[in-house]
């Protein structure tokens, strides 16, 4: 039966019927009804709808039969409000139609934040503060000041309410006065005397080297530097303070000091 089916010429011509069937099938569906359902042959290019008021916006849109929706607003004051900052799909992006384009929106209010307070505080500490209030630092300018890196003054005023991302400058103290002052005699005055007496004219104690010295009390005020009579407000002087004068350091346990009167007494009583 098999082969007379392989033989007979009518078993030939419907396979091949067959396959013409369904090839031109293939072929109507590619390219009748696949554009059809697709709408491949009506594609839209996407314009650029950024930098144009919403109302524009959504005019171009609606000619060209598109749909859009508004899908953020955000703050930026380089732009009037309701002006398209951001769209998707993007500019020449070829989409079908009735296709819906979404758009950012620059917010017609703008949020508003209160100004707080800096001024005495650290610079760091005041940047850190304006920041979690959503300001921007602008200038930071110096003045003349004793104590160094701390906020003088603000462009903003505190407890004022600004819009979000304002600019705020601030002028910083740079350490130093903007007087002269006398220094003051601190030689023979004991370290922590000395250190009190120029916070109290406004200079600053800079490097203290310990110098062993025979017949004075330790931690004595030796010597100074810079050797001058006047500095700047906020300056810094070097001093030179006095030690025991023999003291011995053991490889381990720390410091043993040696009264060196009762060394000598004991020498001549010996000798006697």
């Amino acid at each position: 039966m098999i082969r007379s089916l392989l033989t007979n010429k009518y078993f030939y011509l419907l396979s091949l019927g067959v396959i013409l069937i369904g090839a031109l099938g293939l072929l109507v569906f590619d390219k009748v009804l696949m554009p059809q359902y697709t709408l491949y042959n009506q594609g839209i290019t996407v314009p650029d709808l950024t930098r144009v008021s919403l109302k524009e916006a959504a005019e171009t849109i609606r000619l060209l039969g598109l749909r859009y929706e508004v899908s953020d607003r955000r703050s930026n004051a380089a732009f009037p409000a309701n002006y398209v900052l951001d769209q998707a799909p993007g500019a020449n992006t070829i989409v079908k139609p009735n296709r819906k384009v979404y758009l950012t929106v620059n917010a017609a209010v703008r949020p508003t934040v209160i100004v707080p307070n800096v001024t005495s505080l650290s610079l760091r500490n005041a940047q850190v503060q304006l920041q979690n209030y959503g300001l921007v630092v602008g200038t930071i300018s110096y003045e003349s000041s004793r104590f160094k890196n701390v906020v003088l003054q603000q462009s903003l005023t505190a407890g004022e309410a600004v819009d979000k991302g304002a600019v705020i400058n601030l002028i910083v103290s740079d350490g130093l006065g903007d007087k002269m002052v006398v220094v003051p005699e601190i030689v023979g005055l004991l370290l922590p005397n000395a250190q009190l007496k120029l916070r109290e004219v406004g200079l600053r104690v800079g490097e203290i080297r310990f110098q062993p010295t025979e017949g004075r009390i330790p931690n004595t005020v030796l010597d100074f530097s810079p050797k001058v009579s006047e500095l700047v407000e906020g300056e810094s002087l070097n001093l030179i303070v006095s030690e025991r004068f023999n003291a011995v350091e053991e490889n381990e346990g720390g410091a043993v000091f040696t009264d060196s009167t009762n060394v000598e007494k004991n020498l001549q009583n010996n000798e006697n």
